[in-house]
């Protein structure tokens, strides 16, 4: 199973840069998106036209037109489709999407999921700190079983100053906090999830998959890793490789992140 994830910055933004082309040449099972800012027709449009006609999309656009909005593209027919994260405060925000494939042993769980950007000391803060509490109690729920799981997306959140080439200049920043850094500590230690990317790469500092489109920060390579793929520890062991499509150039891009593309071991189907 090759699963890509990529936050878009727009979809639509996103295809007349190139990048939907970039994606349909990778040969995914499965790619999740974030930050689609497009309703369903919209996304489905677009889709089509860049040559995914055929694949299934399972999508949740986001309250606000233009805002937030997430999906999950399959080539086959999911089994099972939920943008219920278990709190009503959440559950139309366009921040969550999971959908159950068939795999060689029972159902393969891909979540798409765009954590809040936050802002430190501010409502925006705790709102992003009570989106990471519901995200912990459905790993948790979905750890219960022993089965393959995986949650894709942009959590916003730098895990350790591997993750954040400015690490000093960001203490006390949103993006780098110790309470948001402590929810994925949580998924690691008392729930068995495995930061695949980090734990096939090896330390940092890097790789990164965010840079500002200002200044010289992505020639630089002064960038965040925040887009993340956390498996199941039944799945993490089927890793085989994690990749960073960064672009070759500054003009190349297609959006502010970079696509991560994981292998595992598994034949969906």
């Amino acid at each position: 199973m090759r699963l890509i994830s990529a936050n878009v910055n727009g979809i639509r933004a996103a295809a007349r840069r190139g990048g939907l082309d970039w994606l349909l040449a990778q040969h995914a099972d499965v790619i999740t998106l974030q930050e689609v800012r497009a309703s369903d027709d919209q996304l489905a449009k677009v889709l089509a036209d860049a040559g995914f006609g055929d694949w299934h999309v399972i999508s949740a656009p986001g309250r606000t037109k233009g805002h937030a909005g997430v999906a999950v593209l399959t080539r086959q027919p999911p089994l099972r489709t939920s943008t219920d994260i278990g709190t009503v405060e959440f559950t139309d925000a366009g921040r969550w999407v999971e959908v159950d494939v068939r795999g060689p042993a029972g159902p393969v769980t891909v979540i798409s999921t765009y954590v809040h950007t936050g802002e430190a000391r501010t409502p925006r803060q705790d709102e992003k700190l009570r989106f990471l509490d519901a995200v912990g109690s459905r790993l948790e729920a979905l750890t219960a079983d022993d089965g393959y799981a995986v949650l894709t997306g942009d959590l916003n959140i730098c895990h350790s100053a591997h993750d954040l080439k400015n690490w000093k200049g960001n203490v006390g920043k949103s993006g780098f906090l110790p309470e948001e850094q402590a929810h994925l500590d949580r998924w690691v230690a008392e729930h068995g999830w495995v930061d695949v990317h980090r734990t096939l790469h090896g330390p940092g500092p890097g790789p990164y998959t965010w840079w500002s489109w200002r200044g010289k920060a992505f020639d630089n390579d002064a960038g965040w890793r925040i887009d993340y793929q956390f498996a199941s520890a039944p799945l993490a062991r089927l890793a085989t490789r994690a990749e960073v499509g960064r672009a070759a150039a500054y003009d190349q891009r297609w959006s502010d992140h970079a696509a991560l593309t994981v292998d595992y071991a598994i034949t969906l189907g």
